[in-house]
């Protein structure tokens, strides 16, 4: 089948869970597919980056990404009926890009990577597949509730455009494709009919350590890209009301790491003897969480599945996160991580694993066979290979 597939990012490197699932995504398609892709790519994106998805694709096309934050797309926000975000991915170049290779070439289907780059898609036959890694204007509404007060009247109004233009792409689609099923019951509420199609774990690379960390020091580990809003709150929550509470509640020797690019200045600033502040670290993500005791992802805000935590559960590193961490995945509190909404709840927790060593040894066998059961990439190729015969 030939696929030509639309996205708002270059998925290279896999600093980002965007970049991971559509990069294994598409290592698996095109050994049954050819992919053709056209995309965005930002200023720190060179040839390199570029190389290494050519070598999963067909054909891989790029326009440049255009600043998000700047006085025109804040004008232009101001005065259409778009959304900040959408105005931000709206590129004649790239509609030019698409038109041409629709004309060049002949396509079974459009796959298209998040809807805020749909409004670049000339009118087509073709049968489209939307991708939604989250419920965009749910994320904002979220941040909205948090945001100082000047700030709420134009997300509240930016927001309701947002929603507007999401909610009709979904109709455009020929079949809108959700990272879980909390995504696809909002879907579903609009009248579309929704199908999930989960994150994964490359179960190569992500390799079950056998044994704990024997250290007398426990690390425990927060690790993200902080260009995005739910990172740095989740980062800025433990700092400030979990971490000092784990410390006073244990005797234990512990220490925080905190690995991830794009870290705002007070994260990086942060003066703490017990905490370990890790930007643009060149170590392997398998190795940091590898040697860590716990993973800590108190998720507030957001949507679709976390890649740290299902990272983490693949190499058996206990997990403690919210029912929102939990949210976009099909596992089991208790049984395969830990999870708590308040502060104190994820606390004791922590200092609850910290005391004993068979719930952490349970809890890191129960995750790894659920990690193997249901989100090796290959399997989820397969089933977002299902939904491409299902339109065409």
């Amino acid at each position: 089948m030939k696929i030509l597939m639309i996205s708002s990012y270059l998925p290279y490197p896999l600093f980002d869970g965007g970049s991971v699932r559509l990069y294994n995504l598409m290592r698996e398609l095109q050994k049954e597919h050819a992919i053709t892709l056209i995309c965005e790519q930002r200023v720190h994106q060179g040839r390199a980056e570029k190389e290494a998805v050519e070598k999963i694709c067909k054909k891989v096309i790029t326009v440049p990404r255009r600043k998000q934050w700047s006085i025109p797309n804040l004008l232009k926000t101001g005065l259409s009926g778009d959304s900040f975000l959408i105005v931000g991915h709206t590129l004649p170049q790239m509609k030019k890009a698409i038109e041409e290779e629709l004309k060049a070439e002949e396509y079974d289907l459009i796959h298209i990577e998040t809807s805020y780059v749909m409004q670049n898609l000339p009118r087509t036959k073709l049968p489209i597949v939307l991708v939604e890694h989250n419920i965009e204007y749910m994320v904002y509404e979220k941040f909205m509730n948090k945001a100082p007060l000047p700030l709420r009247l134009f997300l509240k109004i930016d927001i309701q455009k947002l929603k507007k233009r999401e909610e009709a792409f979904w109709h455009q689609a020929t079949q809108v494709v959700t990272v879980s099923d909390v995504e696809k019951e909002v879907v579903e509420k609009t009248g579309i009919k929704a199908k999930t199609v989960y994150n994964g774990v490359d179960l190569e690379t992500f390799k079950f350590k056998k044994s704990e960390s024997e250290k007398d020091i426990k690390q425990f580990l927060f690790i993200g890209s902080y260009k995005w809003l739910q990172n740095r709150d989740s980062v800025r929550w433990i700092l400030q009301d979990i971490w000092p509470k784990i410390r006073q509640n244990t005797s234990e020797k512990v220490v925080l790491r905190i690995v991830g690019r794009d870290m705002p200045r007070d994260i990086k600033n942060w003066k703490d003897d017990t905490v370990i502040i890790e930007e643009n670290s060149p170590r392997k993500a398998v190795d940091i969480f590898s040697e860590s005791f716990a993973l800590l992802a108190p998720i507030r805000i957001g949507g679709g599945s976390q890649y740290k935590i299902l990272e983490a559960m693949a190499v058996g590193t206990p997990v403690l996160t919210t029912s929102l961490g939990l949210s976009g995945l099909d596992i089991s509190p208790d049984q395969d991580i830990l999870v708590a909404d308040t502060a104190q709840g994820l606390v004791e927790s922590a200092v609850q694993l910290l005391k004993d060593p068979k719930l952490s040894q349970s809890l890191r066998a129960h995750a790894r066979k659920q990690i193997e059961a249901k989100y090796d990439w290959s399997a989820i190729a397969k089933t977002l290979g299902s939904v491409y015969q299902s339109v065409v």
